[in-house]
């Protein structure tokens, strides 16, 4: 089948298209194989030739030469696999040799000894990180798979009798480099350095080589973003950080699931986004071409139709999209982590979210001391509870010194400007033109946030104005309209935002109208979502409802100081960056 033009057919819809530059050598090659039927290692031949046609430029290093500079050493490197018949990229094979992953290799043959070394024959796949050779018939190798490494042996006294030649043994040798994913059969020995070591019982096997040089070290942010598989490969500390996300993400599962919570999934495309206060991204349907589409920016409304739908605790972890900028800890595209918990209050809400965040707090240390190595410990003292908690409008009004309007009435925003002033209090740079809850947020900002930078904070009962999906009370310490809700923060940043959910379909009735108005005065739309309150109308139980961004919680535990170091593919510049078309670097 591989020497049929067949095998060539994933290139096809190359053809649809025009191709620039090296790309076209692809397209030739489709051409070539359709029309003449020719075999693969001629294919592959013609493939390094067609790359070496390219002459690298002698007078500078522009991205132009580099890109040159790479054809060649692809070229010469699928030349040599080539002319080795070592381009065949053979399946894995199932026979009675034990096949074992690196890491269960090394937990059961730890007590290997000189003296005592394994008896069943296994075989280790994996990637080489390096090829050292002592003499002529002798070779070491690296091999890494599962972040962890192994050391193979290759002795050619040894391998003679089950019929290896020493110029097979010679090839081998030579063609094998960093990078490539090999395969070794063979028994578990102590080194003379006591290293544990697969001593080779038969000549390993090529299976994907490394058409590229696997370079030790990428220098340049921009190397790295744009060739993340390659970062990965070499940097640990990038790795480490996304293994994190991937062991906070199954914790909080875990924690979930034995609170007695379910998981579901909700839409992430429908005809309004609602749950929070962002622009949505707008898209397009063949099957509604009228009707303009949104991307959730939180599922929020969904989860708490479920809740009035019979399923009291449940939870989902999953996309959310805001069609806002890009920096250090925002991104257009996140994993959003809520939960709504029937019968809940604030107070349990908060007692849930320490117990969250401080047992995660010691699974990360955990894993940071016997896996994640290359990340920074985790300061367990910060964490332990109960949490610092601060009331927003007592405390603000202590810390500015005067006393806030009212902050329902329509003229609430132009009194508080006026008393900031008066006070000498520098205002926002927007204060005019954001609407009265952005003003009260920057506030907080300002003057209440940065006490989480020692310890973990919660700001809780904001006013009734900035939270209209909460339920409100009056405070009897300001007389002022307060919601039920409150946010932690740790480091300076919000990590997660809670409150009891407002199930009164006439007073989310009232919000929604309210803040549609509000919005509307600033430039901003919000739906009235009247199918939303449609099912408060069938009853939604006294309900405490959480959310959480997963990248913040990596941010955290993983000392990353980029929400694109969490990301798999970095953020929404990036991924654009690595779109069709770019040049390669």
């Amino acid at each position: 089948m591989m020497n049929s033009p067949q095998s060539l057919h994933f290139l096809r819809p190359c053809a649809l298209s025009r191709l620039a530059g090296r790309k076209q050598v692809y397209l030739r090659f489709y051409q070539r194989v359709h029309q003449h039927g020719l075999p693969l290692q001629q294919l592959q031949r013609g493939l390094a030739t067609s790359a070496k046609d390219k002459r690298v430029k002698p007078d500078g290093t522009s991205k132009e030469d580099g890109l040159e500079i790479r054809s060649h050493a692809v070229a010469a490197r699928i030349e040599e696999l080539s002319q080795a018949n070592a381009l065949d990229y053979p399946r894995i094979q199932n026979n009675d040799v034990v096949s074992m992953r690196i890491p269960t290799f090394r937990e059961k043959y730890r007590d290997v000894s000189a003296e005592n070394p394994g008896q069943e024959e296994v075989v280790l796949h994996g990637r080489l990180q390096s090829v050292r050779r002592a003499g002529s018939k002798l070779m070491f190798l690296a091999l890494t798979g599962e972040f962890e490494n192994v050391q193979g042996l290759c002795n050619f006294r040894k391998l003679e009798a089950s019929g290896v030649t020493l110029d097979a043994f010679k090839g081998l040798a030579k063609l094998l480099t960093r990078g490539d994913l090999i395969s070794i059969t063979g028994r578990a020995v102590r080194s003379n350095t006591g290293e544990l070591t697969l001593e080779a019982t038969s000549l390993p096997k090529l299976l994907s080589p490394s058409l590229v040089p696997l370079p030790f070290k990428l220098e340049e942010e921009d190397a790295k973003i744009q060739n993340r598989h390659l970062d990965m490969l070499v940097t640990r500390e990038t790795t480490d950080v996304l293994r994190l996300r991937s062991y906070i993400m199954r914790y909080m599962r875990d924690w979930f699931h034995e609170k007695g919570f379910l998981e579901f999934q909700t839409p992430i495309l429908a005809e309004n986004a609602g749950g929070a206060v962002a622009r949505p991204f707008a898209t397009t349907s063949t099957e509604f071409r009228s009707k303009e589409l949104a991307l959730r920016i939180a599922p929020e409304l969904w989860l708490k139709r479920l809740v009035v739908g019979g399923v009291e605790k449940v939870f989902e972890m999953g996309p959310a999209f805001r069609n806002e900028g890009i920096d250090l800890s925002h991104n257009p595209e996140f994993t959003m982590c809520e939960y709504y918990n029937a019968y809940a209050s604030l107070q349990d809400l908060i007692d849930q979210t320490e117990e969250l965040i401080s047992g995660l707090a010691h699974h990360c240390q955990d894993l940071i001391s016997t896996k994640l190595m290359a990340l920074p410990a985790v300061d367990l003292a910060r964490y332990a509870r109960p949490y610092k908690q601060v009331e927003f409008l007592p405390e603000l009004q202590s810390r500015l010194g005067f006393t806030f309007p009212d902050l329902s009435s329509p003229k609430a925003k132009e009194s508080l400007i006026t008393l900031l002033q008066d006070h000498s209090i520098p205002l926002p740079t927007d204060a005019h033109t954001s609407p009265l809850p952005k003003l009260l947020d920057k506030l907080a900002g300002d003057h209440l946030e940065p006490d989480s930078l020692s310890s973990p904070l919660f700001i809780i009962h904001h006013p009734a104005i900035m939270s209209p999906l909460s339920k409100s009370f009056l405070c009897p310490k300001t007389n002022q309209l307060v919601s039920a809700r409150t946010e932690l923060f740790v480091n300076g940043r919000e990590l997660a935002n809670m409150y009891e959910e407002e199930n009164s379909p006439f007073e989310q009735r009232r919000k929604f109208v309210e803040q549609a108005l509000r919005n509307s005065e600033e430039g901003e739309e919000v739906h009235v979502d009247e199918s939303y309150i449609q099912a408060l109308e069938s009853g939604l139980p006294p309900t405490g409802g959480w959310g959480c961004g997963i990248e913040r919680l990596v941010m955290l535990f993983s000392g990353a100081r980029r929400i694109s170091d969490t990301l798999s593919f970095g953020n929404l510049r990036n991924v654009v960056g690595l779109g069709p078309g770019r040049a390669r670097r």
